[in-house]
């Protein structure tokens, strides 16, 4: 038993303790989640404990848990390396070690915190690309991904590379040189789309709101009336810089009924809020694998339908890109022969079949209902400190919240402290955003009660100290509530459907 869970065992509780500290309950339940009490305070646990856990245990549980690190000095003779060896004028003069990571809670836009199972598969031996059971392996991995993606569709699979890999990917195999591209931009990452249209030699065609609002379905509809030979239309299902959700669905029809196909951003959506790629007949999608999927980054998850598959292979010219060219990498992953591509990253799409594996084995719509749980808890929280969301309730993203700041507070500083305090990163504000939004991620792994509670604790403890009128405990309280009122309403569903 840790000196913390120490303090538990004697006070009773984490509030207990709190108190007895005069601290803030984020406070101690950082140490809890940590493992160990910090150093500086040793005294006061010996003081108020009476003995009973010496302030030598907490400094020297502190120390192996947080290892104070001093600044190297240049050294004479840099990691053993005599001054005659010609290689030593390259070698750094700082000592440098192992890095370990310090241990965060992360809600912000993304990465996400990953599960310990997920970890655990990732650090497993290598094997070869071509292996015959790393390609049976493949094989599961595509059928997990076309259940979250909810869709039949063939070619579905990784890309080796994050999100935006998946989204030029989209463009340079769907987009020839002279190809009109409508593209809706609400955030970022529509802004991203317009960039790979033009790259990719289209004439592009913007569809511009506000940042915070969806992609308004009848300016997409005036749009295509006045460009009848476009043959893309490009989208963001659910835009990350805002925290705002976009009609995919009504989007699309909209688009198929003008003859034109579709590009759909779904890396904040995946996993966390319905994506029906089959039912909302969706031509081309991406996604990330550190979002909602709660892996390791550096994977983008696509699915094609065979109507783009035979565009491309009735394209003219060649594919601009040779590593994405999906003439090519059709061999790769198909399903009987495996020709060369490039070296798979072995032990990430291990990770990545776990993360798939545990949604699976939650159930889809369960994981969309946890993550919609968990805002509702939240929001309700963030309301009842006098913050307000910067999109309609009807079209906000649960696993991303966007919140104003209060006026006169330095939303930087808030974010610092809460990252040096409580050990807990949130997300600024992007763009046109910059210093006037946090974005609290829920996505994953990270969308638990005890984040959200330590969130609301640890922020509202924060704005407290830097003299906005926000009651401690308000927050914590109506988030409580939030999660009862559920709770009655699930039992009643339950109790009408037996």
């Amino acid at each position: 038993m840790n000196c913390a869970e120490q303090l538990v065992d004697l006070f009773g509780s984490q509030a207990d303790v709190a108190r007895a500290f005069r601290l803030d309950r984020a406070v101690v339940h950082n140490w809890v989640k940590t493992g160990y009490v910090p150093a500086r305070w040793a005294g006061e646990v010996e003081r108020i404990t009476q003995g009973r856990i010496s302030a030598l245990e907490v400094i020297n549980e502190a120390s192996a848990k947080n290892p104070v690190r001093v600044k190297s000095r240049p050294e004479h003779h840099p990691f053993g390396l005599s001054e005659s060896d010609p290689m030593s004028q390259y070698a750094p003069t700082k000592r440098i070690q192992s890095f370990h990571p310090p241990q965060r809670t992360l809600m912000g836009p993304g990465p996400t915190e990953i599960h310990p199972r997920v970890l655990t598969t990732m650090s497993q031996p290598a094997i070869g690309y071509l292996d015959p059971v790393f390609v049976e392996m493949m094989e599961e991995l595509k059928s997990l991904l076309r259940y979250v993606y909810q869709t039949k569709n063939a070619l579905t699979f990784p890309l080796s590379g994050p999100g935006s890999v998946g989204m030029e990917y989209c463009f340079v195999n769907m987009v020839s040189p002279g190809d009109k591209v409508i593209v809706c931009q609400n955030g970022v990452f529509g802004g991203r789309m317009l960039e790979n249209a033009v790259r990719c030699g289209g004439v592009p065609v913007v569809v511009e709101d506000k940042w915070g609002e969806p992609v308004d379905p009848q300016k997409l509809e005036d749009a295509l009336k006045k460009n009848r030979d476009a043959k893309v239309v490009g989208f963001v299902h659910a835009e990350t810089s805002t925290g705002s959700s976009s009609d995919a669905k009504l989007l699309t029809q909209i688009a198929h009924k003008h003859g034109a196909l579709v590009i759909v951003d779904a890396v904040t959506s995946l996993g966390g809020s319905p994506v029906k790629v089959d039912e909302w007949e969706i031509d081309a999608i991406y996604s990330a694998s550190q979002k909602c999927l709660s892996c390791t980054p550096g994977l983008s998850p696509v699915s094609f339908s065979q109507r783009v598959v035979d565009h491309v292979k009735l394209r003219k010219d060649k594919i601009h890109s040779w590593f994405m060219d999906m003439n090519l990498l059709l061999g790769y992953w198909n399903a009987t022969t495996r020709t060369y591509h490039h070296t798979a990253p072995t032990n990430s799409l291990f990770a990545l079949h776990e993360a798939l594996l545990l949604i699976r084995e939650e159930g889809l719509e369960n994981s969309w209902a946890r993550h919609h749980r968990h805002h509702v808890a939240l929001k309700a929280g963030l309301e009842a400190m006098g913050l307000r969301f910067l999109v309609k309730p009807e079209h906000q993203l649960p696993q991303m919240n966007a919140v104003l700041c209060p006026e006169g507070v330095n939303e930087e500083e808030v974010r610092r402290t809460l990252l040096n305090e409580f050990g807990l990163e949130i997300g600024a504000g992007l763009g046109p955003l910059k210093g006037k939004v946090w974005r609290f991620g829920l996505m994953g792994y990270s969308c638990r009660p005890d984040n959200v509670m330590l969130c609301l604790s640890a922020l509202g403890s924060v704005l407290s100290d830097m003299g906005l009128a926000v009651h401690v405990g308000d927050a914590e309280a109506a988030a409580h509530g939030a999660y009862a009122q559920m709770h009655v309403k699930d039992a009643q569903r339950k109790k009408r459907a037996a």
